[in-house]
């Protein structure tokens, strides 16, 4: 059987990369979809949704920046400046950690919390009407059986990733840290 690199079949499952295909397309017009909603009708973008979810999730509404870059799912390059446009907007505040004078928590503030809370239906509307309620019960049960497995082999196969703390502001005077 002739291979590619000495492992992979020649001929890849053409169903198998429709599928993969597929997947791509979906997460891609999907999360295009619920990021005009939520900027159209919110003013909120999906990554700072995302933020503010991940934040209101943890235990009293904070995470030290290398936690919220392993959390976040749709934003993790930039993640440092997005934090610092949405504490000038007054969504989350960073606190220093006191146990490493390196490290910064992310902290949802009220504004943030009611940020989420006002986008909140705008989100779970969009999920059910641009992915849920093209589904069958059964077919979300295997879709997430599925794509549970993917993910677990994924992050078993990736190892342990190095954490790198994002760090704070060259001139946190200047911003009232």
């Amino acid at each position: 059987m002739t291979t590619y690199n000495g492992w992979m079949p020649a001929r890849p499952d053409p169903a198998s990369l429709s599928a993969w295909r597929l997947l791509l397309e979906a997460h891609a017009t999907v999360t295009e979809l619920l990021e005009h909603e939520l900027v159209a009708e919110r003013g909120l973008p999906l990554s700072r949704y995302d933020v503010l979810l991940n934040l209101a999730e943890a235990p009293e509404g904070r995470l030290r920046m290398q936690e919220l870059s392993a959390s976040v799912l749709l934003s993790k390059s930039g993640l440092s400046r997005l934090v610092d446009r949405m504490v000038e907007a007054g969504l989350v505040r960073r606190e220093r950690c006191l146990d490493d004078r390196r490290g910064w928590f992310a902290v949802l503030t009220d504004q943030g919390r009611s940020a989420l809370r006002r986008a909140a239906p705008t989100h779970l509307r969009g999920i059910h009407e641009h992915f849920t309620r093209h589904l069958e019960p059964e077919e979300v049960k295997a879709l997430t059986s599925a794509l549970s497995r993917v993910v677990a082999a994924a992050r078993a196969s990736a190892g342990p990733l190095p954490a790198v703390e994002a760090e704070a502001p060259e001139d946190q005077e200047a911003l009232g840290w």
